[in-house]
């Protein structure tokens, strides 16, 4: 493969009440902290996965097609997750369901409107 995935940014109009979701919700740890832009962190031995918050000018209210692109999210206990999102007001669009492929999956809206996955 030529190319590795270095990340995913959502652009925000409040990057303050995304990032504050995203880090009470899921226990994110900020790596990076700027005005304008929030990056987390994880270390994957020779490769840095990046999930990144940040204002954009350009940006507007909820997501406009929130279904285009999805989030997902490896979780180790998928159920304590979705009651903790449920409780912090995440609206769920589809509970925990177990796969074809012997995992569970749950699908949520983040404040935005934007569509996130957890994978257990």
């Amino acid at each position: 493969m030529s190319a590795n995935l270095a990340g995913i940014i959502l652009w925000t109009d409040n990057l303050i009440r995304l990032s504050s979701f995203y880090e009470k919700a899921l226990g994110l740890k900020p790596h990076s902290v700027r005005e304008d832009f929030i990056a987390y962190r994880w270390n994957l031995g020779a490769t840095d996965i990046r999930f990144s918050i940040g204002l954009h000018s350009k940006i507007q209210g909820s997501a406009k097609a929130p279904l285009r692109v999805m989030v997902n999210f490896n979780v180790r206990n998928i159920i304590d997750m979705v009651s903790k999102l449920k409780e912090s007001g995440a609206k769920f669009i589809r509970d925990p369901e177990l796969e074809h492929w012997g995992g569970f999956v749950a699908t949520f809206e983040d404040p935005d409107g934007n569509v996130v996955q957890l994978l257990q």
